[in-house]
């Protein structure tokens, strides 16, 4: 592939892909009284997962695209709490029988300041609600500034499975830039702690193309995370969009590295992972050959959801919390992104539902191709049109995917379509080829790479 023709698709603007349609798509049209008919359609111990959404952080990282508001007292966090528990029983009311939790995790925001004991009797709650599997993964993303040993020792009172490590970047001028001074001991501190908890499942986040950011710096960062023997990295690219994350327009936009550098922090995290012994994961994920992504991907069966890739195969994932989005066989819905929309809405006893998206069957089989393409860089059209009983002339636009195979980034063969190792951090603009509202939302994503 000719490296003008990769640096002008790696510029463009697509999605990333955790979902299909993608959020631009949902619509105050489809609100609580479909998703409570979607509810109570759910099958008596129907197979679930359960996101929860912890809107608060002790201070904001300049870098940050999540929606989270910053407080350093405990009054709105208790408010949001008790509305969460609220939230809960409202929805198991909803169902009609207790759905089957193969996987809980909780996001943020930094869902680690909720309070240990408060935590603790969150999660009973939810054991009460819900159906847990045996071998449930329970997972949450940690920040090690603020964690303590007995939030640590409460999680494995909890039966955490797995957590999340911000780290981001070791860098200290980085650190400055983006407001996010973390030190290496006390991360490895915070590992330390959840290891000693039971926690023994640990993931590192990391990102690049942030202010200041250089080549030796990234790759610093990886060789100082390989110390705490992560069980998987996630590498995301830096989206500055001060349009609609106000607080990044505190960043020096001359402080971001160019589209060229980029690309080389891309590249040297990944092959500083490979030489680990970490194999690529999809798009930005890295795993241990022995973690279960790692054989999902042998099997043919990982998949991509809101928290990225996974192996979790249910059909049905319950939001809850400000922002969160659920997904049943029939759509989609998200709650209220304000949390004083969200407090109000529940303590009306309503499901706090903004908006959402109801799909129709060709959404479907346009989501299990991209999906295929997403987590496996390959799709037969013809098998996977053939489950639904459609012809995949319906669904495929055979300009874009001429287009695709004469600049190098896919070879096709029949009915397979396969991204070529070259394109391989494309992937999200082979899965676009088969997005139908693509057109319609451009202008909210963020680059390829």
């Amino acid at each position: 592939m000719h490296s003008d023709t990769f640096a002008r698709y790696a510029a463009s603007n697509v999605p990333r892909y955790t979902s299909y349609p993608t959020a631009p798509a949902f619509s105050p049209e489809v609100g609580e009284d479909a998703y409570r008919t979607w509810l109570a359609s759910l099958d008596g111990g129907a197979d679930a997962s359960v996101y929860i959404h912890v809107p608060f952080c002790r201070a904001m990282c300049l870098y940050c695209g999540c929606h989270t508001t910053v407080t350093r007292r405990e009054e709105p966090v208790e408010r949001y709490l008790a509305a969460l528990a609220l939230e809960i029983d409202l929805v198991r009311a909803a169902t009609p029988a207790p759905p089957r939790i193969g996987h809980l995790h909780f996001g943020g925001g930094s869902p680690t300041l909720i309070p240990p004991v408060r935590m603790i009797e969150l999660v009973a709650q939810l054991r009460r609600c819900f159906g847990f599997a045996p071998d449930a993964e329970i997972a949450i993303e940690v920040d090690p500034r603020t964690l303590t040993e007995e939030m640590a020792s409460a999680l494995g009172t909890c039966g955490f499975t797995r957590a999340s490590i911000g780290v981001q970047s070791f860098d200290p001028i980085v650190q400055r830039a983006i407001r996010r001074v973390q030190s290496f001991e006390t991360t490895a501190t915070a590992v330390r702690w959840l290891r000693g908890a039971g926690i023994e499942r640990v993931n590192v986040d990391l990102i690049y193309g942030l202010p200041h950011q250089t080549v030796s710096a990234c790759a610093e960062t990886v060789e100082q995370s390989l110390e705490v023997r992560p069980d998987r990295f996630a590498v995301f690219g830096y989206a500055h969009v001060p349009d609609f994350k106000p607080h990044q327009r505190k960043l020096d936009p001359a402080s971001l590295p160019d589209f060229a550098a980029r690309l080389e922090q891309a590249a040297a995290i990944g092959e500083a992972l490979r030489r680990a012994g970490y194999l690529e994961i999809g798009l930005d994920h890295f795993a241990r050959p022995d973690d279960p992504l790692a054989e999902a991907l042998r099997t043919g069966t990982l998949r991509r959801n809101f928290q990225g890739y996974t192996t979790d195969t249910a059909e049905t994932l319950i939001g809850l919390g400000a922002s969160s989005i659920s997904r049943t066989k029939q759509g989609f819905v998200q709650n209220a992104v304000l949390i004083s929309e969200y407090l109000k809405h529940v303590a009306k006893g309503r499901l706090p539902v903004a908006r959402g998206y109801a799909l129709t069957e060709e959404d479907t089989i346009r989501a299990a191709i991209i999906e295929r393409i997403m987590c496996h860089r390959r799709v037969d059209l013809a098998g996977e049109c053939a489950r639904f009983g459609w012809d995949p002339d319906r669904v495929t636009d055979q300009d874009a995917i001429d287009t695709l195979v004469a600049d190098g980034l896919v070879r096709k063969c029949g009915s397979v379509i396969e991204v070529t190792e070259p394109a391989h951090s494309l992937v999200r603009w082979v899965a676009a080829a088969f997005d139908g509202q693509l057109a319609h939302h451009r202008q909210r994503y963020s680059r390829a790479v």
